[in-house]
């Protein structure tokens, strides 16, 4: 991210962060996407899905499910999910953004791409995907 920013990208403040995570029982995947410069707290997306503890997923989950290496995460990896077992989870801070940066499955580029061309992607084939509040940590 930080060599990104030294790019001073146009759209700069649409650039997303991209987390491949599990749960610990290795049933449940999720590509958390969420602005890029907001903490990830586990616990807090944990509550907001009513899963089980979450892990990042490992670098051979990651090639093995969505085909990508470590740092090239993108929505567009679960294009590749061919058994379906990815949930794309959107902090709902993204709902109203009009459009999205995110890497085209390499990082070693950034597309800006509107948001609701990718959710109208995902809905053609078929990938569930959902908006959760990501900002709550519950008191557990």
């Amino acid at each position: 991210m930080e060599a990104m920013d030294a790019l001073a990208l146009p759209f700069a403040d649409a650039v997303v962060k991209n987390l491949f995570l599990r749960d610990d029982k290795k049933r449940n995947y999720y590509l958390v996407v969420m602005p890029e410069d907001k903490p990830a707290n586990l616990k807090a997306l944990r509550s907001a899905l009513e899963a089980r503890p979450l892990r990042f997923a490992s670098e051979d989950d990651l090639r093995g499910i969505l085909g990508l290496r470590g740092g090239a995460v993108s929505p567009f990896g679960v294009l590749n999910d061919e058994e379906g077992k990815v949930q794309v989870v959107i902090d709902e801070a993204l709902r109203d953004w009009p459009a999205v940066g995110v890497h085209p499955n390499d990082n070693t580029a950034t597309l800006r791409v509107p948001l609701p061309d990718l959710l109208a992607l995902f809905e053609d084939r078929g990938v569930p995907y959902r908006f959760v509040g990501m900002d709550a940590v519950s008191a557990q």
